[in-house]
């Protein structure tokens, strides 16, 4: 479902951007009132955040607002999260950005990479270093070499 409302928002004027967000606040929303101790808390974390016990995120990450981190998945220092859920054994390496973006189970994203405008990447995908992806979609299995500045695109 979640997927689903990225990719075909609402008919209303509202952004593809805004519903997943909306998506995402109202999860969030009732953890804070029903368990607040799942959230994520400490000096690198900014508002609602959801980290799964086993991943490893390093201190020096910034982390939030409206943020979930799945099991295993690994975060190196100087990295920027942003609006993004990033799910089970994902690698995101040193002083990468992302924002408004998902990154699917077993990606592995490149040091320096800049990923944003409701980016999707599938399953195992592979951003090499120093890349811009920008609203595009990234099917499974694939590995990006090549900055993608147009919104829309879909990686085949």
């Amino acid at each position: 479902f979640f997927f689903l409302m990225i990719r075909r928002p609402p008919r209303s004027t509202q952004s593809r951007s805004s519903a997943a967000s909306d998506v995402y606040k109202r999860q969030v929303h009732g953890m804070r009132e029903k368990d607040p101790s799942k959230l994520a808390t400490g000096d690198n974390i900014i508002g609602n955040v959801l980290i799964d016990p086993s991943a490893q995120v390093h201190k020096d990450a910034l982390i939030g607002p409206d943020v979930t981190i799945g099991p295993g998945v690994v975060i190196e220092e100087g990295v920027r999260i942003k609006h993004a859920c990033v799910l089970k054994e994902a690698t995101i390496k040193a002083n990468t950005w992302i924002c408004d973006s998902i990154i699917g189970w077993q990606s592995k994203i490149g040091r320096w990479v800049r990923i944003e405008g409701i980016t999707v990447c599938a399953q195992d995908v592979s951003v090499k270093d120093e890349l811009f992806l920008n609203g595009c979609s990234v099917l499974p299995h694939k590995v990006v070499s090549a900055s993608i500045r147009e919104k829309g695109t879909i990686v085949m």
